[in-house]
């Protein structure tokens, strides 16, 4: 976990949390190992339940999925905050977890997306994808969440660790929708996963 990354992590809860201190929320971390750092301390405030959730058990991982694209271990609309940083580009279909965190976020819940818009190949297990700013606004879009902030952080800082991550960041509101178009988009984005998953276990057992 290079510094900007945990900078641009800090200024998520610096502009959208910091008057949340001492109200109970549930934030999910996905992709949470611990690599040299971890998003943790940043979210260790009073009222605030921190679950750090990856695929594989280690260090800073309270919660294993047991698979990358149904997180049945997480119920629907029971996520305050995701977080989730250097993930998205190795995940071979980023946009059915797009959906997952669509699924998992109460409504008027946020999510905050670090990712790289550039640098070095680095397999944990492949290495598919790099984004930037416009492909924030996609993942947003094709989630149906609100875009509020995305950027790409195009300046150096003068962190050798960091400069050439270039990280893209996204950060999301799942609307309050009423009571039928919220169902309507329920079941839309249910059919879309479903459409995708099962052709993918399809491809897969080809």
């Amino acid at each position: 976990m290079h510094l900007s990354s945990l900078k641009n992590m800090q200024k998520f809860v610096d502009e959208y949390l910091s008057s949340e201190v001492g109200r109970s929320l549930k934030i999910l971390d996905l992709g949470s190992t611990e690599m040299g750092a971890c998003y943790r301390p940043i979210f260790e405030k009073v009222g605030w339940n921190y679950i750090g959730a990856d695929l594989q058990a280690g260090p800073n991982v309270s919660l294993v999925l047991q698979d990358p694209y149904v997180w049945r271990e997480v119920p629907t609309g029971s996520v305050d905050v995701l977080i989730s940083g250097q993930v998205l580009e190795h995940v071979e279909y980023f946009w059915i977890t797009m959906l997952e965190i669509s699924r998992v976020l109460k409504p008027g819940g946020l999510a905050c997306l670090v990712v790289p818009s550039s640098g070095p190949e680095h397999r944990y297990p492949v290495d598919c994808w790099r984004f930037y700013r416009d492909g924030m606004l996609a993942l947003g879009q094709f989630a149906r969440l609100e875009n509020l902030q995305a950027f790409t952080c195009w300046d150096d800082s003068g962190d050798p660790g960091s400069d050439f991550w270039h990280d893209s960041v996204g950060v999301f509101r799942k609307p309050s929708r009423g009571v039928f178009k919220g169902a309507a988009v329920r079941m839309l984005q249910f059919a879309q996963h479903r459409a995708l998953t099962t052709r993918l276990v399809k491809s897969i057992s080809a």
